[in-house]
């Protein structure tokens, strides 16, 4: 479908331009969300006829948004969550989340401004954009740790996963190796705390069974 824009939309154009997208990509968001008309002979006319006004409104909305910027550039928020040993989270970070921690850090934003490349699943600080305007976007920082303590240490650029592995003793344990054992046996340790090999064992064995 052939539309006009309304506004600047990322990867397409600015105000005025014509473009071709597909046609649910018009009907579900463009046009009932105002960003564009479709682009026939007489919204043609309807739009030149007002692109003056038109580029007049962007123009006070982007400055609104610029004056807003200062208030969300660069805040930092902290998200308290769950998470197995190898710091995946149970479940994941929302959009709806982050609206949340940066409305109570004074940031007046609302779902549709943020914009998340990918979801959150693992703890760690993700860089969040956040877009005001079609022309107007900053970046925030969220910073996803199990405890308040934990996240002070990943803000001072600490990974907090990888010190933990570090500082964890080794588990398991490590068998005894008999070189004389087949295959399956274990090597035993006699009274002294030292190993018997397993031909050994098997001699005593049959030195009890002669006796």
């Amino acid at each position: 479908m052939d539309i006009i824009l309304l506004e600047r939309v990322e990867k397409l154009g600015s105000i005025g331009d014509v473009v071709t997208v597909k046609d649910g990509y018009a009907r579900n968001f463009l046009l009932p969300n105002k960003k564009a008309l479709r682009a026939n002979a007489a919204n043609k006319k309807v739009f030149e006829a007002n692109r003056a006004k038109i580029e007049e409104e962007n123009a006070s909305k982007r400055a609104e948004a610029e004056n807003h910027s200062s208030n969300v550039d660069g805040k930092k928020v902290v998200l308290i969550r769950a998470s197995s040993n190898s710091g995946q989270l149970y479940g994941s970070v929302s959009v709806r989340d982050i609206v949340e921690a940066l409305n109570e850090a004074g940031a007046d934003v609302n779902k549709s401004m943020i914009i998340l490349e990918r979801p959150i699943k693992t703890l760690g600080i993700f860089d969040v954009r956040v877009v005001l305007h079609p022309e107007v976007s900053v970046t925030v920082q969220v910073n996803v740790a199990r405890s308040p303590e934990e996240a002070d240490l990943q803000n001072e650029g600490v990974d907090v996963m990888a010190e933990m592995f570090d500082s964890a003793p080794e588990a398991g344990f490590i068998e005894e190796f008999d070189p004389n054992a087949e295959p399956g046996e274990i090597a035993a340790v006699d009274a002294d705390g030292d190993e018997t090999p397993a031909a050994e064992q098997a001699e005593a064995g049959t030195a009890g069974e002669e006796e």
